[in-house]
């Protein structure tokens, strides 16, 4: 059976094309050797499953695995401690079904403590007999437990990490697991933090004994490059893969269901649904943007989840809207309840010590989520959906024609306004001009390298076409030549021989229109309102 892309749960070598686990492997294993506790904690859809799958593989060598995964666990197994002891003794029993060396004594125990025969069955009582079982094994033990997420804030997760905790510090008198890896959403190590709004506050004490896990698990433009040679050996599309690879990287700063997603787009929908030929066809700039297009547009659980945190959080809402329309910087600082939390979920970084949004895709998704919001409500959107139509020439965007409008209607709805208004909205208000015009067929990114309250660089990707937009703050002459140039090596960067400027400029004398800069071997449309 052909191999296809995989985003729904773990991916599987055989069936699934994968970028080549191998070096993290070896990373991880090299902590496990060292006997680290760790949690492995990392946004949804990262690969978590998969990553543990193929190390519970990888380690069986040297040790004994036992992978346990807490979503088996129904929720009345963690109501007290001892149903918690005997749902744990359930999965535990299942995992060792078909292993060798489990004593006997051990096994009845286990099958004991499940059926519930020991109603007083007790959290420490249970890791006894772990004990006696790591003395008399021939290998070392492994517990490796995925979705612990599951456990969150119930006092009998506290108590299992609290006996965890104490097997560790006496490891060198107890015979003990060699390595305990927990693989969550959340960072164990603080889960005495309230870290859903609302729920009662419950105290513990830190899981303080894990190690860093600062083990990759973004995909590298590499990465993305050795997967698609396994896809290309199979299908031979003649794709540029170092191309399509740098696409996907800069698209989605490695994510990988994102990455993943975009190419089974390409793989399967594109190719059917999107007029093109053939997979030769898709597998290009314009079968990305194509497969981009879909992927903005649809609902999906890594949407959901970023929605839904920043309503929990107004604050990283309001800290989200500055930075990608006043390109404001925000100091990043996280004992910050709701940068932890956005970091925690993958959907900011930290870049320089400052917060920015973790990928192009998710700045887009932001832009249009709260572009959308002011949709009913804005004159400028409903000038721009009133004239789109005369903004499209022989199916190409007439980026100048839509500078000039734009002029004239900023001007004619806004002109009268004072400078902090300008300064604030001019931008945004630009966007939303844009949005009706190319929905549907084309998207609009900004730079994030480019953004600060005085400038930024909007990017237009309109049927397989690019437009860049420096959008500025005029800060008179000399600055406006700076601007020009910046332009034009960033002109140069994209491969394009033209583009254009929009100047919000506060002067009550200014001259608003449009015009052409010949600078070098480009050409300069510039527009000031």
């Amino acid at each position: 059976m052909a191999k296809i892309f995989n985003v729904n749960g773990s991916c599987k070598p055989a069936k699934h094309y994968m970028v080549d686990l191998g070096t993290r492997l070896e990373e991880i294993k090299a902590m496990v050797d060292a006997g680290l506790y760790f949690t492995v904690h990392k946004a949804r859809q990262y690969g978590k499953t998969t990553i543990l799958r193929a190390l519970a593989d990888y380690l069986k060598q040297e040790y004994m695995v036992v992978s346990l995964d807490f979503q088996r666990m129904s929720f009345l197994d963690f109501a007290d401690e001892s149903a918690f002891v005997g749902g744990l003794a359930r999965e535990i029993g299942k995992a060792l079904r078909n292993m060798e060396e489990i004593p006997d004594d051990f096994r009845e125990k286990l099958m004991e403590m499940a059926a519930g025969r020991d109603r007083e069955s007790r959290m420490a009582e249970l890791f006894d007999w772990f004990g006696q079982w790591c003395e008399r094994t021939s290998k070392p033990i492994v517990l490796i437990i995925d979705e612990v997420d599951t456990a969150v804030n119930t006092q009998a997760f506290f108590d299992f990490l609290a006996q965890i905790r104490a097997c560790y510090l006496d490891c060198d008198i107890t015979p003990t697991f060699r390595s305990v890896i927990l693989a969550s959403l959340y960072d164990i190590r603080n889960i005495q933090k309230n870290i859903r709004p609302n729920e009662k506050h419950r105290e513990n004490s830190p899981w303080n004994i894990a190690a860093d896990f600062l083990v990759d698990m973004s995909f590298s433009t590499q990465d993305i490059a050795r997967m698609l040679e396994e896809y290309e050996e199979d299908h031979h599309t003649d794709m540029d893969i170092e191309e399509i690879s740098q696409l996907l990287y800069n698209y989605t700063s490695g994510y990988p269901y994102l990455v993943s997603r975009l190419c089974k787009l390409m793989d399967e929908r594109i190719a059917k649904d999107r007029g093109f030929s053939d997979k030769s066809d898709v597998w290009t700039k314009e079968g990305f943007l194509e497969a981009m297009k879909i992927l903005l547009n649809e609902t999906n659980p890594l949407y959901q989840s970023l929605k839904r945190k920043l309503k929990e959080y107004p604050r990283l809402r309001d800290i989200c809207y500055e930075i990608l329309f006043a390109g404001k910087p925000i100091p990043y600082v996280a004992m910050n309840d709701y940068i932890e939390v956005a970091a925690m979920f993958g959907f900011i970084k930290n870049t320089n010590g400052t917060v920015s949004i973790a990928n192009r895709i998710f700045e887009t998704v932001l832009y249009n989520w709260f572009i959308s919001e002011e949709y009913i409500s804005s004159k400028i959107y409903d000038a721009g959906l009133q004239e789109k139509n005369q903004f499209i020439t022989g199916g190409h965007l007439n980026v100048r024609r839509i500078l000039e409008k734009f002029v004239e209607s900023f001007d004619y709805l806004y002109g009268d306004s004072d400078e902090t208004f300008l300064e604030d909205a001019g931008r945004r208000y630009f966007m939303l001009f844009l949005k009706p015009i190319i929905n549907g067929v084309g998207n609009s990114y900004v730079e994030a390298e480019t953004r600060s309250r005085e400038r930024m660089d909007l990017v237009i990707d309109y049927r397989g076409e690019q437009f860049i937009i420096e959008l500025k703050i005029w800060r008179g002459n000399a600055y406006n030549e700076r601007g020009e140039r910046q332009l034009s090596d960033y002109l140069d960067y994209f491969g394009i021989k033209k583009g254009y400027m929009l100047s919000f400029d506060f002067n009550k004398k200014k001259e608003i229109g449009v015009k052409e800069v010949i600078l070098g071997d480009k050409l300069l449309i510039e527009a000031v309102v």
